[in-house]
């Protein structure tokens, strides 16, 4: 890395692009351009068919088989279609279950789509999580009954990278006759997902999140028993009618490439991003007395680490006085003003504690030197900011 870039330790907001998944797209956009629909012309199967070998190769990286793949723009897109979907074609069949249970640390486009269903007839349960992020099994048991239509609990947190027992959650939606539904997107390509074996219906896929590109993403539809979704909006009925529009080819191909990745590499890179978290968090803590972990410390993603800094220091002022690390405070996909994390306060954490709270996301390109030199700065900014507060408060 050149050495006056910034560290970029925001893996969960985006990661880099592989430069193996460019080089698979750059054909597609330059050499055969053609509209993957166009099956009346070479060029037009052409590029079907490498739609197609990539859907295979993104049904491979979840056990699903590749016509149960429907892309979409993304996660967003894809955890609306797959909620409301669900609900609307279910009213429309005259269903009885009108709850949808869900967690209140689950991603704001989960827990928007859940709200916006409320206006039409249906009920929102939001679950709260334990201390540690991980939601109260037991809890869920007692919740998901014959009112129940769809349970959706994300698979690894955005913020806090815990990971939720999805076998257990599948298990218990399936007894009571639920649909469902994981947003999969931090965890797609992170932490081994097969689902026959959580027994998921629907499950969400970001591009952007596996080192492919941004404005793709996928749903996984369960065939058999038949899921059935009413799609989004109208139009030429691609995607088996869930979703129509022109696929853009080069990003559906720098998906599949970006899969087919994950699925070889995927657990050597966990171990790698492990050492690299180990290494930041023991240089940090050495140098920040008082630094403290959020989520569960062991069942969580391993390149993720949400540490609140003593002190009671603004986090935006510690990044500020850190512009050579890339890090954040929570989401990226709230384009609100910033606030203390709902994630955090819904682990009963209070507000002055949440707002010096960090986000650090640690990737497949993140290198020993990158943790050194970020750990390095961020107790040199933790250190200046701290040693200002107290002149500051003294004179108010």
């Amino acid at each position: 890395m050149h050495p006056d870039r910034p560290v970029y330790l925001d893996n969960h907001a985006t990661t880099p692009l592989d430069p193996r998944v460019l080089a698979a797209m750059r054909p597609w956009w330059e050499e055969n351009f053609a509209n993957p629909h166009s099956v009346e012309h070479a060029m037009g199967r052409e590029a079907e068919a490498a739609v197609e070998a990539a859907r295979a190769e993104i049904a491979g990286l979840i056990g699903a088989e590749a016509r149960e793949i429907v892309l979409t723009s993304g996660a967003t897109e894809a955890n609306n279609l797959a909620i409301k979907g669900a609900a609307r074609f279910a009213a429309a069949q005259g269903s009885e279950r009108r709850r949808i249970v869900t967690l209140a640390t689950e991603h704001k486009c989960v827990l928007e789509s859940v709200r916006d269903l409320a206006a039409e007839g249906f009920e929102p349960v939001l679950l709260p999580v334990g201390p540690g992020g991980l939601l109260d099994l037991d809890l869920l048991r007692d919740t998901v009954d014959k009112r129940v239509l769809l349970v959706s609990v994300m698979a690894v947190n955005n913020e806090i990278g815990v990971v939720q027992d999805l076998e257990v959650v599948g298990a218990i939606a399936k007894a009571a006759g639920a649909l469902f539904h994981t947003d999969a997107a931090q965890g797609c390509g992170r932490i081994a997902l097969d689902v026959a074996e959580i027994q998921a219906d629907l499950l969400s896929i970001s591009g952007h999140k596996i080192y492919g590109p941004k404005g793709i993403g996928a749903l996984y539809v369960r065939r058999r028993p038949r899921v059935r979704l009413a799609p989004l909006f109208s139009g030429g009925g691609q995607e088996r009618g869930f979703r129509s529009g022109t696929l853009p080819a080069p990003l559906v191909v720098g998906l599949g490439e970006a899969a087919r990745i994950a699925a070889g590499e995927g657990l050597l890179d966990a171990g790698r991003i492990a050492g690299q978290r180990d290494r930041f968090l023991a240089a940090l803590e050495a140098e920040v007395p008082g630094l403290r972990l959020n989520g569960d410390p062991e069942r969580r993603v391993a390149g993720n680490l949400n540490l609140t800094f003593p002190g009671e220091l603004d986090a935006q002022g510690l990044m500020a006085e850190a512009p050579e690390v890339c890090v954040s405070t929570g989401s990226a996909c709230s384009s609100a003003a910033v606030e203390p994390s709902y994630v955090l306060r819904a682990l009963g954490m209070p507000e002055a504690e949440a707002r010096a709270t960090l986000r650090i996301g640690i990737g497949r390109f993140t290198s020993p030197a990158d943790v050194d030199r970020a750990a390095a700065a961020l107790a040199a900014a933790w250190r200046r900011v701290a040693a200002a507060r107290p002149a500051r408060t003294g004179t108010e």
